[in-house]
């Protein structure tokens, strides 16, 4: 086996953030592309020094003419390195990334549990950092989607997702297979400019890459990883806050038979902290009584009611929920 320095890097990598403990079983998420045939050939090079039992799995959305062809592809490539194959097609096409999205880490996820993987690996790099960050930017986000991509995250119960290749680019993927004359499948999809994703790889990158710095892939995947650590430091801080602010009481809805359970945040307590916790708390609380994403205009006028007159309250958030002032509280019912 030829040793690059991408296995060096990688193998560090994975030890020193902890990713993987030895004699695991890994699935990993492989679509045909450079970027997956670079993390699968790493870390079947990587097997026999750590004890993996490794595991393929493709997913087929059906939106292409060619996918078809693709998951056999792969399949084949599962067969001449001796690896198990698993494949997932959609039972309709799938047309939106999103919902392509949310399709495959569930289809991912059934697999390892039908199989006992305990990670599902999946090859996103520091170039899917920088256009996650962007995209993110670009729709309007706070810290927390600027992160971008993180390296692990738990899926499920007993499942969890890594992103093993998140300091390499797209260009040294594309050099790697190249070295090891790896098969990639060309993904039509990639050139296609109506989806915004492409567009920032396609247009948007090259435009900063030329313009602005040469290395800002690897610029905006570092400033992901900064925010990465902040984000989870702010989180817990608001968490502590938030336990420091809040009581559940139970009061009676003269307008139901039964109970109304209204939830309390203490003011007092509240008013004392930095405004970038006070929003993170009233995001949290929020997540638990929205059943979409809260937005910035919900959790802003939650917040303004940490200082607002006696009597305050909101309009209805989605669902119904309203937020009044109760003296030193603000209570949701």
């Amino acid at each position: 086996m030829v040793w690059t320095p991408l296995h060096a890097k990688i193998h560090r990598t994975i030890r020193s953030r902890h990713l993987f403990e030895r004699n695991q079983r890994l699935l990993i998420a492989v679509s045909g592309g450079q970027d997956s045939l670079c993390l699968i050939k790493l870390l079947l090079d990587l097997q026999s020094k750590l004890g993996w039992d490794l595991g393929i799995a493709h997913c087929d959305h059906r939106w292409r003419s060619d996918s078809e062809a693709n998951a056999d592809h792969v399949e084949n490539l599962a067969k001449t390195w001796g690896t198990s194959f698993y494949l997932e097609t959609a039972i309709a096409p799938i047309n939106s990334e999103a919902a392509a999205r949310d399709w495959r880490y569930q289809a991912l996820s059934a697999i390892a549990q039908a199989n006992n993987y305990q990670y599902i690996v999946t090859g996103h790099t520091a170039s899917d950092r920088a256009e996650t960050l962007l995209y993110n930017l670009i729709r309007g986000t706070g810290a927390d989607g600027l992160q971008a991509l993180t390296w692990q995250r738990p899926l499920n119960t007993g499942i969890m997702l890594v992103r093993p290749l998140l300091e390499i680019t797209r260009s040294q993927t594309e050099q790697f297979c190249q070295e090891f004359k790896l098969p990639i499948w060309e993904d039509s999809t990639n050139q296609d400019l109506q989806y915004a994703r492409n567009r920032i790889r396609q247009e948007l990158i090259p435009y900063l890459r030329q313009n602005f710095n040469p290395q800002v892939e690897s610029a905006l995947a570092q400033t992901a990883e900064l925010l990465q650590a902040e984000v989870e430091y702010l989180e817990k801080a608001a968490q502590e806050l938030r336990d420091g602010a809040i009581l559940l009481g139970v009061g009676d809805d003269e307008d139901s038979l039964a109970p109304l359970i209204a939830l309390r945040l203490n003011r007092r307590v509240l008013q004392k902290a930095p405004l970038a916790l006070q929003r993170r708390v009233m995001r949290q609380v929020l997540q638990q009584i929205l059943t979409d994403a809260p937005s910035f205009e919900h959790i802003e006028k939650l917040t303004a009611l940490i200082i607002a007159p006696n009597r305050s309250q909101t309009d209805p958030f989605p669902g119904g929920a309203i937020a009044q002032v109760e003296g030193d509280w603000i209570c949701l019912k």
